[in-house]
């Protein structure tokens, strides 16, 4: 006979919306999913008060330690209000010179912050470094989410994310194995398939995990990807994946798939059991934990999964909550952490191109703003003060263009957006604004490698985030405040 319902519930990690915390039938309900042995949460959104004094109330409540996971990418702030977002992982590599011992002590000061602002709230598991090797200039889920194209690059960064979360106590997460940034497919959508090799693979996508399993990685995160030289199965269903990094990579830690609930699994049957049998230790973000736990349950009873795989994943559980035990709290200085993401930002910006010097742009009444964004999604109001009277890409073809023309371009990597570029019919009018411009600067907000279709423009400018914080470093360089200092992560190649 199966153990009890709890066993199961300890290897599902099950959604927490910070912003319901005000209902207090959805606090039950979660507390419920406590009383059931649930094994942790993965918190979206909220506020930091609320946020961490109900993880405080749930540990106090829970047999077994939770885990508290967080995609904090971009730092608490990414999730929690009242916190302090970071530049993204791209910014953060064109911020940081490798060879310059000060540049790196701001990233990992930077790094700290984010683990101690993560502490406060009670989150124990960041899942954090995104180790993909964004080798797909149109991927449009990874892309900034990524530190670069090359392999070495992304090693060294992630070796760095790694070994100062773990140091704070925290369980770090590589994601995605075998190595999500060779596609052009969001897996929030549909089943990427990733044509390589495993030899490719050893070669390109594979190297940071090899480097993070050195590093002592407490956890690693199985991507909803289709690698058929692996296995025809999604590598997060995969025992062929998961044996990969067992015996080809030597890993002991944790095993946890991407969330459920995203569609590039939505063919799949007995999702939760296939993972299981795969010998993936945690299920995260399943639709319905209650639904899982049973079919787990079910399927030990009919014997389609032995017994010890699921104690195996327990006991390996166990063993890492163990060490959450040890983690301390300390005082947060949220302004050394605003200062902190500002001189990252500011020393993201990348000069891509310079045809002739750059002048600091004094008078701002000779500059034209032309902006490619949707509003609904970006607030653009820092670059529209800087210089009024913005016209949007729709409406510019008429426009009497001023002596310089800025084009500013916005675009979001985020999930279930479907794509991380720009239409060839804007790209059209883009080129057609840089032949009538007696000086063109374009300037990429999100996506660098939309620069690639502009090479003919003057001064080509890379930021890699929407924010407004990112705005203001770009203007902070426009202005000659101060210097240009980031280094071009990727490859533009047209």
């Amino acid at each position: 006979m199966p153990g009890p319902l709890k066993k199961f519930f300890q290897l599902i990690i099950s959604r927490l919306d910070g912003h319901k915390l005000s209902s207090t039938l959805y606090q039950k309900q979660v507390i419920d999913l406590v009383r059931k042995g649930i094994g942790g949460f993965i918190v979206f959104g909220g506020e930091e008060v609320v946020v961490s004094s109900f993880i405080d109330k749930l540990q106090l409540l829970a047999e077994t330690p939770l885990f508290i996971a967080s995609d904090i990418e971009r730092g608490v702030g990414q999730q929690i209000n009242g916190t302090t977002t970071f530049p993204g992982q791209m910014a953060a590599a064109a911020a940081t010179d490798l060879n310059n011992s000060e540049s790196l002590k701001a990233l990992e000061d930077a790094i700290r912050a984010i683990a101690y602002e993560s502490i406060a709230i009670g989150i124990n598991m960041p899942l954090i470094p995104v180790l993909d090797v964004n080798s797909n200039p149109d991927n449009p889920i990874i892309c900034t989410r990524a530190f670069s194209d090359k392999p070495a690059m992304v090693s060294r960064f992630g070796n760095m994310y790694i070994d100062t979360l773990e140091r704070t106590g925290l369980i770090s997460c590589a994601k995605h194995f075998p190595g999500h940034g060779d596609t052009a497919v969001d897996s929030h959508i549909s089943l990427p398939v990733i044509s390589k090799s495993v030899g490719e693979l050893n070669a390109v996508d594979l190297v940071p995990f090899i480097e993070a399993v050195k590093t002592n990685v407490s956890s690693i995160m199985m991507g909803h990807i289709r690698v058929p030289s692996i296995d025809d199965l999604p590598a997060s269903l995969s025992g062929k994946a998961v044996d990969l990094l067992r015996t080809g990579l030597g890993y002991e830690g944790l095993i946890l798939t991407d969330a459920l609930n995203m569609h590039a699994l939505r063919d799949m049957r007995d999702v939760a059991v296939t993972c299981v049998n795969a010998g993936i230790d945690i299920l995260l973000h399943p639709e319905n934990p209650d639904t899982v736990a049973k079919e787990l349950q079910e399927a030990v009873t009919k014997g389609e999964i032995a017994e010890e795989k699921i104690d195996t994943a327990i006991a390996r559980i166990l063993e890492y909550k163990a060490r959450t035990k040890n983690i301390k709290k300390v005082r947060i200085d949220t302004d050394k952490h605003k200062a902190l993401s500002g001189t990252i930002s500011d020393r993201s910006i990348t000069l891509v191109k310079e045809k002739n010097r750059l002048a600091p742009l004094k008078n701002v009444q000779d500059v034209s703003l032309i902006f490619m964004a949707d509003e609904g999604k970006h607030d653009l109001s820092a670059l529209k003060t800087f210089i009024p009277g913005s016209v949007h890409i729709r409406e510019c073809q008429r426009e009497v263009l001023k002596k310089a023309v800025i084009v500013a371009l916005f675009t979001r990597i985020a999930a279930w957006e479907g794509n991380a570029g720009i239409r060839v019919e804007e790209i059209n009018i883009i080129r057609d604004l840089i032949k009538r411009a007696g000086i063109s600067i374009v300037i990429s907000f999100g996506n660098p490698y939309v620069l690639r279709h502009f090479m003919e423009a003057d001064v080509l400018i890379a930021a890699y985030d929407t924010t407004e914080q990112a705005q203001s470093s770009v203007i902070k360089c426009l202005k000659g405040e101060i210097a240009f200092q980031g280094h071009l992560p990727v490859e533009l190649k047209n």
